[in-house]
């Protein structure tokens, strides 16, 4: 073998082992782009599928102004920015109106975002928020979409089509504008190259794509946005949706994703937030340095001004509870998208998103881990690597119990999907009170959307509307109950059958009423609300009927939580400070047991005392 031709083949081998060791690095350095857990305003919560530009702005300016110096700075445009007639309270699915250019992408919606005009898309917003130091995301939903495939529209840079590389199979549920695009097409990867080609373009720097890892698992289509992504060169950060994920991906996502949902969309429900624990004990192994399982949107401040579900309020948590979701959040490290209003913010908001002292648990705590979970009480600690001290964070979680169950006059039996109503006939002679009671059967509350359908008191012949009554007090696990509406505020629609008359409301949920004198029996139909039936999760519940109190006697407004500092390998004397005041609680050894607010939260720095 000559010099010369020896030289060339040792060249290509250079050349090619240089190009995967490119590639490998490129692969590894997109959790770079995470190295702390993501931090932002996502438009979700208080706007649904129908933010504004202006909206988007006005929010951003807020965060530039009080947010950003403490490691805030992602703007995201949720749901649907590219129809131009959405609505709140569900998706405008009979005549949207769709934009999207000549390669089937779809584009922002101009009297929405008027700086898109032109075929700009998102660039001018985006360069917006760069120069105030702010970052920019967007949501899309998996796959491509249908009115690109009914238009066979071609697909950038290929002699391919839309109709090439799509399947009508595993469609989304709950939202139509897609098709699922099929991994082993020509022209399935370079339909997503072109999409993310374009963002990049847009100078887009966070995605959040639904319908991707909940209930299927999308792996081949996560693979193609993981390889369309790292082809740009451009820092785009990588959000899956919704959850929960099957924990049997965990592996792939954390290897593909920087932060990927764990639970379905949580609101502000104490027990949704409850339910919160369990979920992220389960899911604490699967963190890694640039990947984080995602416990959802902070539903905090004014949300649900003109969402998807849910009417305009401020946040239904307590004060105790924002406490409990924000400490939560940061100990475990879970990435904090804020859901509601910016400019609505009160100064108490403000201070829960300030606080340096939390903040720094969330972003440089490690080896964070649950001490202990049960029924009442749970505990979480984690090391501050530069100093040696330790992180301790306490919650008080009793409840009352809601009801037992022994004691309803009628029970329904578990209602789901497969059996999504009942009709209920009963004697109420002699009662002076009626407690309708919706619960969780047991799982949890996700999407547990309940009709309490035509619901009728009657006294011999003559009968009685329930709702022409004034309930005395109602509770609801997600929202308010209403009269003659869904708990979402659309129509009473149960088993595809609209009624006028009924009450929706949501698990957990007892609605108490003072029963006229001479009453005999109560009938109604209970059922399932249309809104649950597409989703996801849950929808599963118990109706049940009281006609006496079910509920336990209420907990004590706060308790201690006894942490046995030893049995946690802290042997000495210890100082301790509380975190959110700032203030030093007190010098500690074996034991450390503060007085927690029920539903509220502790969060605490220990330092050994130098001897």
């Amino acid at each position: 073998m000559n010099l010369s031709k020896f030289s060339k083949i040792v060249f290509t081998i250079l050349c090619f082992s240089a190009f995967n060791s490119v590639q490998g690095q490129n692969k590894k350095d997109f959790h770079d782009w995470a190295a702390t857990p993501p931090m932002g305003w996502n438009s979700w919560d208080c706007f649904g599928p129908t933010v504004t530009e202006a909206e988007v702005k006005a929010n951003a300016n807020y965060m530039a102004k009080y947010l950003k110096p403490y490691g805030w700075d992602y703007i995201v445009v949720d749901i649907r920015w590219y129809v131009g007639n959405d609505k709140a309270h569900g998706y405008n699915e009979k005549d949207p109106d769709y934009v999207l250019d000549q390669y089937g992408r779809f584009m922002p919606a101009i009297n929405r975002f008027p700086s898109a005009a032109g075929g700009k898309g998102f660039k001018p917003l985006a360069d917006y928020l760069h120069k105030k130091g702010l970052k920019f995301g967007i949501h899309i939903m998996r796959g491509i979409p249908v009115i690109a495939v009914k238009q066979n529209l071609p697909i950038k840079g290929t002699n391919y089509t839309a109709k090439d590389i799509y399947s009508d199979k595993d469609q989304c549920k709950w939202l139509h504008d897609m098709y699922t695009v099929l991994p082993e097409k020509p022209g399935a990867q370079e339909y997503y190259n072109s999409l993310f080609e374009l963002y990049a373009s847009w100078g887009l720097d966070f995605v959040k794509i639904d319908d991707l890892s909940s209930p299927i698992y999308f792996e081949g289509e996560i693979d193609m946005i993981r390889k369309a992504i790292d082809r740009t060169g451009r820092k785009i950060v990588l959000s899956t949706s919704p959850g929960e994920t099957p924990i049997a991906h965990a592996d792939h996502v954390q290897k593909n994703a920087n932060m990927w949902r764990t639970v379905g969309d949580f609101w502000d429900s104490w027990q949704q937030l409850k339910e919160h624990f369990e979920v992220f004990e389960r899911w604490n192994k699967w963190r890694a340095y640039g990947a984080y399982p995602d416990g959802d949107m902070l539903p905090l401040g004014r949300i649900g001004i003109r969402a998807e579900r849910g009417d305009p309020r401020m946040t239904a948590f307590t004060k105790d509870e924002q406490y409990t979701l924000m400490t939560l959040w940061s100990i475990f490290k879970s990435p904090l998208m804020f859901g509601g209003n910016l400019p609505d913010n009160d100064p108490f908001t403000l201070s829960l998103l300030t606080n340096k002292n939390v903040l720094k648990v969330l972003n440089e705590s490690t080896n964070n881990k649950p001490l202990f979970t049960d029924k009442d009480k749970a505990a979480w600690m984690a090391d501050e690597p530069k100093t040696g001290a330790k992180y301790l964070a306490v919650f008080n979680t009793t409840d009352q119990k809601m009801v037992s169950e022994e004691k309803a006059v009628w029970n329904s039996g578990l209602l789901s999907r497969a059996n999504q109503s009942t009709k209920l006939d009963i004697d109420i002679s002699n009662a002076k009170k009626l407690y309708l009671v919706v619960n969780d059967s047991g799982d949890n509350t996700d999407w547990d959307h309940a009709n309490w359908i035509e619901p009728t008191l009657y006294k011999g012949k003559d009968s009685i509307k329930l709702t022409s009554l004034k309930w005395k007090k109602a509770t609801s696990g997600w929202q308010k109950p209403k009269m003659n509406q869904s708990v979402s505020g659309n129509s009473l629609i149960t088993n595809k059958i609209k009624y006028e008359n009924g009450i929706g409301t949501h698990s957990n949920s007892i609605i108490e009423f003072d029963l006229p004198e001479g009453c005999t029996r109560f009938k109604a139909i209970v059922g399932l609300d249309e809104a649950c039936i597409s989703q996801n999760v849950g929808a599963t519940v118990k109706f049940l009927v009281f006609t006496e109190n079910p509920s336990g006697p209420p907990p004590p407004p706060s308790a201690k939580i006894p942490v046995n500092l030893k049995s946690y390998g802290l042997l000495d004397s210890y100082l301790i400070t509380d975190l959110w005041s700032g203030k030093v609680v007190g010098q500690f050894s074996g034991e450390f047991a503060p007085e927690i607010n029920s539903h509220g939260a502790g969060l605490y720095k220990i330092v050994k005392v130098s001897k």
